[in-house]
């Protein structure tokens, strides 16, 4: 569905954002919370995948894409899922990624895999490569749907693919964000984490807008913040779901699907908690971990 070289020969402007996050992180909260501060208004004056476009996915074609962002005039604010060292660096863009725990991301990913239209998406590629219609079965479903959510959760812990070649597993995640992480102290890289967000929405959000140098008339704060709240996320979710307005998501509504954290346990026996430890201290150092699992410094 993704291909960095999509990126290459783009044209940045000063100025511009990248939101780069593994998928399931809090990505589309984040371009929500880029929109109202860079709008102004929770009123947004297109849907929010048409102002924030997700540029490597490969259900369009990349010169519609990158003509769609140059006919922009507001700040840009771009979608990617690409690891950050796959994506030109520029000292005059901002780049943003969220973290998040690596056992609510598969929960997330796990529900969000059902919700798609696959043979939609297959067929868009095959048309946005110039390829004519797929003969894609129609409602397809991937395999892992029929998993149970423990069996689900354990091969995505276990998945050994190289991120190069596959990016939804617990290895392709911790890698991820280990190419934001080792960034952390650039002054154009910023990291926000999913349970901060949850915690302390409007901290975290004059945060990012200072870190932006957007400048807020306190009077708007309220209404901007509670725009932001995932239920009323949610409650715009036709409008504001990233389905590209191309429809391979069966159900917006459920794409916002309840924003909490922690459903992994009720899955995960002891004995599956401590494989998970094992694994995941393969893959990274002890603070990117803390930092992650969002324990106490």
């Amino acid at each position: 569905m993704e291909d960095s070289s999509r990126w290459d020969g783009f044209q940045f402007r000063p100025g511009d954002i990248v939101i780069n996050s593994p998928a399931k992180c809090g990505t589309t909260w984040t371009q929500m919370i880029c929109a109202l501060l860079v709008f102004q208004t929770p009123q947004l004056p297109a849907p929010l995948s048409s102002l924030s476009p997700w540029i490597d996915m490969l259900v369009r074609p990349k010169q519609e894409v990158w003509d769609h962002l140059a006919a922009q005039r507001h700040r840009r604010f771009i979608k990617t899922h690409i690891p950050l060292d796959g994506i030109p660096t520029d000292p005059q863009v901002t780049y943003i990624t969220v973290g998040r725990d690596p056992r609510d991301v598969a929960i997330s990913l796990r529900s969000h895999g059902k919700n798609l239209k696959r043979d939609v998406i297959r067929r868009l590629i095959h048309q946005a490569a110039g390829n004519g219609a797929s003969d894609a079965p129609v409602d397809g479903h991937d395999e892992r749907d029929l998993l149970d959510e423990r069996t689900y959760l354990l091969r995505w812990v276990d998945n050994d693919d190289s991120p190069y070649v596959n990016l939804d597993s617990l290895r392709a995640l911790i890698w991820t964000q280990s190419r934001a992480w080792v960034r952390r102290e650039e002054p154009n890289v910023i990291l926000l984490h999913y349970a901060e967000l949850s915690e302390d929405l409007p901290g975290q959000m004059r945060r990012l807008a200072e870190r932006l140098n957007i400048e807020i008339d306190e009077r708007r704060w309220p209404e901007l913040v509670e725009a932001a709240t995932f239920q009323q996320m949610r409650n715009r979710a036709e409008e504001l779901a990233p389905d590209e307005q191309l429809g391979y998501i069966r159900d917006r509504e459920r794409f916002f699907r309840s924003g909490k954290s922690g459903q992994w346990q009720q899955f995960l026996t002891v004995e599956d908690r401590a494989h998970y430890d094992r694994r995941i201290a393969e893959f990274a150092e002890p603070d990117l971990l803390a930092w992650l699992h969002h324990e106490p410094g």
